[in-house]
């Protein structure tokens, strides 16, 4: 897809999305008020409102190589203090999928010529750790292909504890003003699961 079909894509949803729920998209800008934030995976397969069937302006997202999170990051302290502190968003979301290209990068162990990939992955080592532990991937297709599984799923986990080295999400959960959910999207069936559904809000 080059420029070209962008502007296509564009010219597609002016005409049609937009110009049929005019009064809504001129409502956004007033401002945002999603309900949910996410930090997923930047594969272009995974595109969260799509997979959501989500409108524009209901999810505040941040996506990454692996959805991970590096504690003391800038980049996502951003998106964290500004989505839990302004934005008032009660659900903070990461979400890994299946067939994800960095945790294949991460448990092949190999780095090629490439210089910032393999510093960023660091942060998902001790996902791969704990599944290592159980044993090593094996060398079956089918059985491989469920380890990986099971160490996408150990990576959500663990950026899940990575989030809360961020003050401002660890203060919002203990007071119950935040929701913290781990979920794992299925490519092979388009469904989600819920792997940590988090402590409930707090009732005012």
């Amino acid at each position: 897809m080059g420029i070209e079909k962008l502007m296509e894509g564009n010219q597609t949803f002016v005409e049609n999305e937009y110009a049929e729920n005019i009064e809504y998209y001129k409502a956004l800008l007033k401002g945002q008020n999603p309900h949910v934030m996410m930090i997923g995976c930047c594969d272009s397969r995974v595109a969260p409102e799509i997979t959501c069937h989500a409108k524009p302006g209901e999810i505040f997202v941040h996506r990454n190589i692996g959805n991970i999170v590096p504690p003391g990051d800038w980049n996502l302290g951003t998106f964290l203090e500004y989505g839990i502190r302004h934005l008032k968003v009660d659900t903070l979301v990461v979400c890994g999928h299946e067939e994800c290209g960095a945790m294949k990068a991460l448990s092949s162990g190999k780095s090629g010529d490439d210089n910032l990939i393999p510093g960023w992955l660091r942060h998902a080592h001790t996902a791969l750790e704990t599944v290592t532990r159980k044993g090593p991937k094996p060398s079956d297709p089918e059985e491989a292909r469920k380890w990986q599984t099971e160490l996408e799923i150990e990576n959500v986990k663990l950026q899940l504890a990575n989030l809360r080295t961020y003050s401002v999400v660890k203060e919002a959960e203990d007071a119950g003003k935040l929701r913290v959910v781990g979920l794992y999207y299925w490519m092979s069936t388009a469904k989600l699961d819920v792997i940590d559904p988090g402590r409930p809000l707090r009732a005012e």
